[in-house]
Order: structure tokens, then sequence, then C-alpha cells
């Protein structure tokens, strides 16, 4: 069987339609799974282990500039590429129109269909319309876990029992890029121990402003790190984030700002921590992914929707107008507790 997902962004959506791809693999064991999406989380996608070929689809830079050579050959391109292989289903887990389309251009088998959802489902951005260009419509309970709402959709369309487990499959590399970046603290705090300080990551850029946790709060997490002998490690990926990263690792006696990287490196670095504290962000939801000890941060309540799963090492803490630093450093105690009794 020839299965086509088509799940264009966001990062974390991206990182939540993984489990469903890992049931697939389990349940119709011999499915070819190919994957349509953007660019920029392509080589997340190629880490995906159930993944067999990743079409990327650049319709948010080509809608900026649909007149030009340049996009028609690369709209040429990429039909070329969605088309090369046919399908016995093509699975549209974002339910918009730019995912509608790209799925009613996939090439279908003889008694190929295509999925989408029925209806709305809170906190995605389904858009009716779709449910007229997909052959089927599935239903799928309003209030559900993002990562859930895709296996259900998937176990749905493709007639399985949904599994108990749920597990991401993304591939870590140890790189050296990765391992230079793990080795940043070390260089800066040589205790001359052979063996560097364990590295949390702390996650504190959002792209919406509503979801940041105060300054203040991050430094007195980062002194009581440093005073259990953790090494902090900043993450960024904008100018001012690096700036905030660098204020605060400033005050601080032992941390790191890691320069700023691809998503695809990101993932190597971050799999070398010791476990990350941070927000509703997509970095946080790869950790999540990569099985490490997570605290999630949460000033408002979508922790149903996008908080860790099924798991007593990830822990989400969520409190208005915004949780304590007690609350957040009393929820990371447990979570590395519990992850340090499972090795």
């Amino acid at each position: 069987m020839n299965i086509l997902i088509v799940k264009l962004s966001t990062l974390a959506d991206v990182v939540y339609a993984m489990p469903a791809l890992q049931d697939i693999r389990s349940e119709l064991p011999g499915t070819q799974i190919d994957w349509v999406v953007e660019p920029g989380f392509a080589p997340l996608v190629r880490r995906c282990d159930a993944v067999h070929r990743v079409v990327e689809c650049d319709l948010r830079r080509w809608r900026q500039t649909v007149f030009t050579a340049d996009t028609r050959t690369a709209w040429r391109a990429f039909m070329a590429d969605l088309q090369y292989e046919s399908y016995d289903a093509v699975l549209d887990l974002q339910g918009q129109s730019k995912s509608s389309l790209v799925a009613k251009m996939a090439r279908l088998n003889p008694n190929g269909l295509r999925y989408t959802l029925t209806d709305q489902a809170e906190g995605s951005g389904f858009e009716p319309p779709t449910r007229r260009i997909a052959d089927v419509a599935i239903p799928v309970e309003a209030h559900l876990h993002a990562a859930q709402r895709s296996r259900v959709m998937c176990a749905r369309s493709l007639v399985y029992a949904l599994p108990a487990r749920i597990s991401y499959g993304i591939t870590v590399r140890s790189t050296p890029e990765s391992t230079a970046i793990m080795n940043i603290a070390q260089d800066f705090f040589d205790s001359g121990s052979s063996t560097p300080a364990p590295v949390v990551v702390l996650i504190h850029g959002s792209s919406r402003p509503e979801k940041q946790w105060p300054e203040s709060h991050w430094l007195e997490l980062g002194h009581r790190l440093n005073g259990l002998g953790y090494t902090v490690a900043f993450v960024h990926g904008s100018d001012e984030e690096q700036w905030r990263s660098e204020s605060i690792a400033g005050r601080l006696t032992q941390a790191v700002v890691w320069p700023r990287m691809t998503t695809d490196a990101m993932v190597d670095a971050l799999a070398q921590s010791l476990g990350v504290i941070g927000l509703d962000s997509g970095l946080s939801h790869i950790a999540v992914a990569l099985d490490l000890p997570v605290v999630q941060i949460y000033n408002f309540d979508s922790v149903w929707r996008t908080g860790p799963l099924e798991s007593d090492h990830q822990i989400s803490v969520f409190a208005e107008p915004t949780p304590t630093v007690d609350s957040v450093w009393q929820a990371w105690m447990q979570a590395s507790a519990l992850a340090s009794l499972r090795e």
C-alpha cells in the first residue's frame, strides 16, 4: 500500500503528526509512506523513520512570487515530484485549503481515496471547504490532543486499531556540529573533570508574546539549576531572542548561549542534553518527541491540546497569569528524577 501524508506546517503540528506514521507502519507492515511538507520542516520529516520519501512544497513563497520564472520552474518540479508515485490513500492531516489543494493534485491508484476531517476540531485551523474536495471525511472528537487527532484520523481512514503506545521515530545523529555545540560549556567552564557538567536547555522564545514567561523567572530558574551543578544552555531563533538569552546568561554563573542553528542541527544538540524546560513551542515539542525530561510552561489552558502525553518524565505546568518559579522547579525535579530511574 502506498500512502501520502499532507501536513505542510507548523513545526509543532509536524512533530505531532509523526506518531500517526509510526502507527501505520506498525499496524500495516510493508506500507510505503510519503509526506508533503514545507521546505523548512523537510529535514525534520526526513528523520522520521517511517517516512519513505519527502515532497517539499513551498506554497507560502510561491504565492508571493507567482508570476516569476523561478516560481514556474519550481512549481513544475514540485508537480513532477508529487505525481511521481500514485497512492492508495492521501490523508490531509491539516484540513486547510492549501493542504486540500495539494491532496487534490496527488495521483491516486484506481481505487484510491482522499481523506480529510469531517469538521472543526478545537484548536485546529480546519477549513470546511476541504470536506468537499476530499472523497471521505473522517469524524474525529473535537476535544483531542494534536497527536491523538492525527492518530485517530489515520486509524479510522485506514481501518486499524489504534496502538496503545505512542512513539515518534525521530532518528538522532551524533554530528561534529552537535558535538561542538555541547562542548561549548566545557570550554567555558573547565572544572578539570573529564565529564562535562550536564546541560539543561532553556527554551524561552515564542512567536506569540502571550506565551512568554517573565525574564526574572528564567533568571531565578537558571540560578537554581546552577546550584545543582547544571550548565544552562539558551537557544534562540531571532535577534530579540538572542539578546534576551545573552542578557540572562550573563547574570548566571554557568550558562552558555548556543549559536543559532537549523532545526535539523537542533535535534542532535537537544538529544545530547539532560533535558529541556521551555514554553509551548516547536523546539519544546521536539524535546518531547526525543523522549527527554521536559517541563513545558503554559500561560493559558491549551495543555490538553499540545502538552506531553502519557509520560511521567514530561510535565506541563499551567497557571494564569503565569506559573511560578516554584511550580516549574518542582516539576523539573520530578521529571529529572523519574527520568534517571528509567536509565
